[in-house]
C-alpha cells in the first residue's frame, strides 16, 4: 500500500506540458518519481519549463505541434527512438475558440476540434508499441484532458470546444475498450476553473470566480496533480473508460 501512488521508474509524455494544467501534471508526477517529458509549440517556453521542472525530477522538453497527424507522428517517433518504452501518455495540448454564432468560422472549429479530439486519438495510435512495451510488467496509462464544458453547457459561445471535449469524452470510453486487451488503461479527467492560459478569467479573476464554485476557489496544482497521479499510478489501474471531474463541485451547481 505504502507505494500505491508510486511512479518511480515510469516514463510519461504530457503534451502541452509548459503551462497550466499540463505543467500542473507534470509537476505531480515528477514529485511522485517519474521520468517526464512535455511537449509545446513554442521551444523557447517549453524548455523554459523542463529547465525550472527538472529541480523536481528529470524533465526533457520536446518542442512540437501536435495540431497535426504528421506532427503527432513525428513526435511519436523522437520518443521512440529515446527511450525503450511508454508508461504514460497525457494527451493535454488544447485550443479554444469563442465567437457569436452567426460568425463562428471554420478555421475556428477545425483548429479546435483538430487539437481537442483528433490529435489524442493519432497520437495515441502513433504510440501505441510503445505503450505495449510499457504495459508488459503492469498496465500502461492513457489520460485525456477534457473538460466540464463537454459534459454541461456554459454560457459562452465556444461551440467547437465544447463539442470536442464532449466527443473526447466519449472517444476515451471507445479507446478504453480497445487499448484494455492491450494492458493499456485509458481514462480521462474533465477539469473545471483553473488558472491557465486557455482560462484566463480563472488566472486573472481568481476572487470573482471562486463566488461561482461550491468549493469556493479556483483549482491549484495539487487538485490537478492529485488526479493525475490516481489514474497514473497502480491505484487507478482497475478504473478504466472514465473521466474524473476535477472541478469544485461547478457542474453539479449547474445542474440545480
Amino acid at each position: 500500500m505504502k507505494d500505491l501512488f508510486s511512479l518511480s521508474g515510469r516514463v510519461a509524455l504530457v503534451t502541452g506540458g509548459s503551462r497550466g494544467i499540463g505543467r500542473m501534471i507534470a509537476t505531480g508526477l515528477l514529485h511522485h518519481g517519474a521520468k517526464v517529458y512535455i511537449t509545446a509549440r513554442k521551444a523557447a517556453q517549453c524548455d523554459a519549463a523542463a529547465g525550472e521542472l527538472s529541480a523536481i525530477g528529470p524533465c526533457i522538453s520536446l518542442p512540437a505541434d501536435v495540431s497535426s497527424v504528421a506532427g503527432a507522428r513525428q513526435l511519436a517517433e523522437e520518443i521512440m527512438a529515446r527511450e525503450p518504452a511508454l508508461h504514460i501518455l497525457v494527451n493535454n495540448a488544447g485550443a479554444a475558440w469563442g465567437e457569436d454564432f452567426d460568425s463562428f468560422p471554420e478555421s475556428g472549429w477545425d483548429k479546435v476540434v483538430n487539437l481537442n479530439m483528433k490529435t489524442p486519438f493519432f497520437l495515441t495510435q502513433a504510440l501505441h508499441e510503445a505503450l505495449q512495451r510499457g504495459a508488459r510488467e503492469r498496465p500502461a496509462k492513457v489520460i485525456n484532458i477534457a473538460s466540464i464544458d463537454g459534459i454541461s453547457v456554459n454560457q459562452w459561445e465556444t461551440y467547437s470546444y465544447t463539442a470536442s471535449k464532449a466527443g473526447l469524452i466519449h472517444l476515451t470510453k471507445r479507446m478504453a475498450l480497445r487499448l484494455a486487451q492491450d494492458n493499456i488503461v485509458v481514462n480521462g479527467i474533465a477539469p473545471g476553473p483553473f488558472p491557465s492560459e486557455m482560462n484566463k478569467e480563472a488566472r486573472d479573476h481568481g476572487e470573482t470566480v471562486a463566488h461561482r464554485v461550491p468549493a469556493g476557489r479556483v483549482g491549484g496544482t495539487e487538485d490537478m496533480a492529485g488526479a493525475a497521479i490516481y489514474l497514473a499510478s497502480r491505484a487507478g489501474d482497475y478504473v478504466v473508460g472514465e473521466t474524473i471531474v476535477v472541478d469544485g463541485g461547478v457542474t453539479i451547481a449547474r445542474g440545480s
